[in-house]
């Protein structure tokens, strides 16, 4: 029986133990929170979108960053695997729009709670409000931690040294990334794996609203907007294109099709590169059929003016902004509206644009763009290639989805994988 450290009490960190935990050995999940699961908690609006419950074809189509990657995690501990686990363990799932998983109950804890009796049937040894300083690396290996926090002399039969050493067979580092701090996830796992020779790659916030210049873009605070197309722009370019809902807030826009949009450019937005951000309010008609459109509702209130005709195609709180985009006097009577100005009319509604200047920071980012660079971790056994005995799950690692529930997926797979294939290596 080997004895299992893993570092993280979250997504991944649950899974690694309980993955180490069902073949026999002996785990030790150390957690710095006084809580498992502390972002948990919140993700999914504090529902828990579990996973997705698409095909194996769907779920590597949602993941953004190093895809072929994760082809043998994913297999190893399928989207179904995970849904059965957590019905298993008393936490009856339900699947919605776009094939996202949630409890029935739409409450994180359910899942949490189920996590934790499968931990404890597998008799996993928890220990919360654990901080963990560093990783003890000799010749090589790594062969324990050293804790910052030191509460009882042992930890499970494992005794801690005179500078809080616990040492183990296997490490698993499932620290989470950066995004959300409030929650524990500090960065810890990248100054580890740094320090143990490890390659970080680029970070980012990622899964997060963005800012935008104008101003008129921000008076439309609150407004949501469903059914519509949004594309963003470099230069000539065009960098990504999604239909959905979004969101405008105080200082820019947020919701579904922007937080996906965010996981393709958040890179080059960290590196301050201009981009357009574009919206179709009407991706469902052409030109010329939203132009035919506008002249209908033109024709049936020919004596209005143009500020008591948009009504029928638009939400009230944005009508001020598209007259103001269209340049046409908000008095002037719609039957005395030129073609060329109806025509740019339908323009705007086409193409309403705003300018990105920015994306927020990871105290709204659902996840941490980049990581520990895969090129240095076994895919079968998230076993580091530098160090023997230090295995990476989760977020830590360079990999990432859009929404919908593939970033828990990537969590519980390479846990899985973690605990399962790592733990049998170092017998």
């Amino acid at each position: 029986m080997s004895r299992v450290i893993v570092a993280g009490g979250g997504a991944a960190g649950m899974m690694a133990a309980l993955s180490a935990g069902q073949r026999g050995h002996q785990v030790i999940l150390l957690e710095k929170n006084e809580k498992l699961g502390k972002k948990l908690y919140i993700t999914g609006k504090g529902r828990c979108n579990v996973t997705n419950a698409c095909d194996m074809d769907g779920l590597f189509q949602g993941i953004v960053t190093n895809q072929k990657f994760l082809y043998s995690s994913f297999y190893q501990f399928t989207n179904k695997d995970m849904m059965d686990l957590l019905e298993q363990y008393g936490c009856p799932l339900k699947v919605e729009r776009g094939s996202r998983v949630f409890p029935v109950s739409d409450k994180s804890s359910d899942v949490i709670n189920a996590l934790g009796r499968a931990l404890k049937e597998h008799l996993v040894e928890v220990h919360l409000n654990s901080r963990i300083k560093e990783l003890i690396i000799q010749d090589g290996c790594c062969v324990g931690v050293r804790l910052d926090k030191i509460g009882k002399n042992v930890i499970g039969g494992a005794e801690i040294g005179p500078e809080g050493e616990i040492f183990g067979d296997l490490v698993i580092v499932a620290t989470g990334g950066l995004s959300y701090p409030s929650t524990g996830s500090t960065g810890d796992g990248f100054l580890w794996a740094k320090a143990a020779g490890h390659r970080i790659t680029d970070l980012s916030p990622a899964l997060a609203p963005f800012e935008i210049l104008e101003e008129d873009g921000k008076r439309l605070q609150g407004l949501s907007l469903k059914n519509i197309r949004i594309s963003l722009r470099s230069g000539n370019r065009e960098r990504y294109q999604e239909f959905g809902e979004m969101l405008f807030t105080h200082f820019g826009v947020s919701g579904p099709v922007i937080l996906s949009a965010s996981s393709f450019i958040a890179k080059e937005l960290r590196k301050k590169q201009p981009m357009v951000l574009s919206v179709d309010l009407k991706p469902a008609l052409s030109l010329e059929q939203l132009d035919n459109r506008i002249v209908r509702d033109f024709q049936e209130g020919k004596n209005r003016q143009f500020k008591n005709s948009l009504s029928l195609l638009l939400p009230n709180k944005l009508i001020p902004v598209m007259i103001g985009r269209s340049g046409i006097h908000p008095d002037k009577p719609v039957n005395e509206i030129t073609r060329i100005e109806r025509r740019h009319l339908a323009e705007t509604f086409k193409d309403l644009t705003f300018t990105v200047t920015g994306i927020r920071d990871y105290k709204e980012a659902i996840i941490t763009q980049g990581g520990v660079s895969v090129k240095e971790i076994n895919p079968s056994t998230m076993e580091s290639k530098k160090v023997k005995g230090l295995c990476f799950a989760g977020e830590v690692l360079d990999l990432d989805g859009v929404t919908g529930g593939y970033n828990l997926q990537i969590a519980w797979s390479t846990g899985w994988a973690a605990g399962s294939v790592g733990a049998q290596s170092v017998l």
